[in-house]
């Protein structure tokens, strides 16, 4: 295996603002103390993403600052049991699966509370008045307005430890499935919704992801550092989370915390979860990569893949290991028209595997066997889900070896999983929670309860005739030539026609020139322990990336070289791209 010199924690440097930036409660009092003096009244709004501990924030500045009236936006919000009624319809009854919210968030607060508040702010005639929470701008647009922004994966953590529950829920001891659902489906939607406008005109951003850590940054820092990260290559922070068939290639290859027995998830590419560094100086600031999507969409995605997706960043690279581990969940992904009645997505989890690494007798199952017949298929899963045997994958499943650098594609309505002694990389559409599971083997999941199998959901979309003739025609090693020149050749490995993902493989020994052609590059180095991106125009600063590094091309870069560097130099290696077919 490569040995690799993975970057956990990937920053971007923003020049010309390293003192528009503090860390510590201290010295954030303080920059804030001289923004809200000298006039005779102030009105400090500090509006919150859910998951923001309010206790410390009020803890580090309202009695610094000295407030004459601090005003709790959430005093107004409507009741549990109000709220649980509003949203029956989004959360469903399914542990997993609920409905896109398209609520606004001023639905979810009382709308005489909501004035009764507004009128304690005008009743104060002078000194510093405070708003905060959640919602926090509906009662006051601010004469300074602090967005205190959260990563959803912090928000998932403090889910898990129980210190949290769902907004507006005292929920800390619900199931995680359906408290994540519910933050899928509702509370992530309807905040973006909300925060947008309020990004592009706050003052301050407060970072209080690290416990007792804070760090504030202007607003127009912020925002500055996110349109430089539209004209540069750039690096989300992955995550890493271990899962019942997981393995043990990431945890040596990345040199993952030895505490977790196990890592089957690498998330390495994943804006709507990600976080994203931006340093200021000697002050780092962490925000949801979410927020440079919401706000720069058009240089970031492109024109054309805007036009199409919107403020969604359609192209996700994660990573699935069983190296030493098991078999993922046989399943499939909805169809697009069963995706959008159902759930409210428009597009679909179309995806593919692209192996990293195999050891001997690896493989990965795909497709049905062409013996096989459907009715037999599903009555044999019925059968299983009821307990009362095992799945016999082997005579209804396609097994197929699977070697390092094979791209096995997977457009929605495949029946499919990665085998045990597998390292993949999985480029895919983004809607990555729409898995519906047809057998697991048998297992329970880490939290002691059997994992959901969501037959019912997966026989609806399965496509029957993708049989063993079929995929092997289609869906195995796509491989076709492009282009070469000196030092460099340029291969086709897919997608499917049926999805919208393009994916181009560069085997280089010397620099290649690629160009965005209007629209956002990702990219993995597959192959080499270290490259480095380029500029021919000097217009950004050289990046390095190592192996198995995913890194994002935005679409306005254009024209951008990949060469070997370091120890590479005169060595071969490989990148995976993906873009969005035009």
């Amino acid at each position: 295996m490569t040995k690799a010199t993975y970057d956990k924690f990937p920053e971007i440097t923003v020049p010309h603002y390293d003192h528009h930036a503090w860390q510590g409660w201290s010295h954030i009092a303080n920059t804030l103390f001289r923004r809200v003096t000298g006039r005779r009244k102030t009105v400090l709004v500090i509006d919150c993403y859910p998951g923001v501990r309010f206790e410390e924030v009020a803890n580090g500045l309202f009695t610094p600052l000295g407030a004459a009236r601090v005003v709790n936006v959430e005093t107004a919000r409507r009741g549990e049991q109000e709220l649980h009624h509003l949203l029956a319809r989004n959360l469903t009854d399914d542990r997993v699966f609920g409905v896109i919210s398209c609520h606004q968030l001023s639905e979810f607060f009382i709308a005489d509370k909501l004035i009764e508040l507004r009128q304690q702010v005008d009743d104060c005639e002078e000194g510093l008045v405070i708003v905060y929470g959640s919602g926090a701008s509906l009662v006051h647009p601010g004469d300074v307005l602090i967005y205190a922004d959260m990563p959803r994966w912090e928000i998932q953590q403090r889910m898990r430890s129980g210190e949290m529950g769902n907004w507006g829920a005292e929920n800390q001891n619900e199931d995680m499935l359906r408290r994540y659902k519910r933050a899928f489906f509702v509370e992530w939607r309807v905040f973006d919704r909300h925060k947008t406008p309020l990004l592009k005109r706050m003052d301050y951003l407060l970072d209080t992801t690290l416990s007792g850590e804070p760090v504030m940054v202007g607003g127009d820092a912020l925002r500055a550092g996110l349109q430089q990260a539209t004209r540069q290559p750039f690096r989300v922070v992955p995550f890493f989370d271990p899962g019942v068939w997981g393995g043990q290639w990431m945890k040596e290859k990345f040199n993952l915390p030895d505490e977790a027995a196990n890592y089957a998830w690498g998330f390495d590419c994943v804006p709507e979860e990600n976080s994203l560094l931006l340093r200021y100086g000697k002050v780092r600031v962490e925000i949801p990569s979410q927020d440079l999507v919401l706000l720069y969409p058009r240089p970031l995605l492109g024109e054309k893949v805007h036009a199409r997706f919107g403020a969604e960043f359609p192209i996700r690279f994660d990573f699935l290991d069983t190296i030493g581990g098991q078999n993922l969940s046989f399943q499939v992904h909805p169809l697009t028209e069963y995706i959008q009645q159902q759930f409210g997505m428009h597009y679909t989890q179309d995806e593919s595997y692209y192996i990293l690494h195999a050891e001997p007798g690896a493989k990965v199952y795909l497709g049905r066997k062409t013996e096989s017949a459907p009715q037999a298929l599903l009555n044999d899963l019925q059968a299983a889900q009821r307990g009362e045997k095992p799945f016999d994958d082997k005579r209804f499943v396609n097994e197929i070896p699977a070697y390092k650098h094979d791209h096995f594609l997977i457009p929605a309505g495949t029946m499919h999983c990665s085998g045990a002694d597998t390292m993949v990389l999985e480029i895919s559409a983004t809607p990555y929670i729409f898995t519906f599971k047809l057998w697991d083997w048998g297992r329970l999941g880490l939290d002691g309860l059997p994992r959901p199998v969501h037959l019912a959901h997966g026989e609806q979309v399965i496509d029957w005739e993708r049989d063993t003739q079929w995929v092997m025609e289609n869906l195995v090693n796509q491989i076709e030539p492009i282009a070469k020149d000196d030092g460099w050749y340029e291969e086709r490995t897919g997608l499917h026609e049926r999805e919208f993902i393009e994916t181009r493989r560069h085997w280089f020994s010397k620099p290649v020139i690629h160009h965005t052609h209007g629209g956002v590059n990702v990219l993995n180095l597959v192959e080499g322990e270290e490259a480095i991106v380029e500029s021919p125009s000097n217009s950004f600063a050289p990046f390095v990336v190592h192996y198995a590094e995913t890194f994002i091309i935005p679409a306005s870069v254009g024209e951008y070289r990949i060469a070997p560097h370091g120890k590479s130099i005169g060595q071969a290696l490989a990148t995976i791209k993906a873009f969005i077919r035009t």
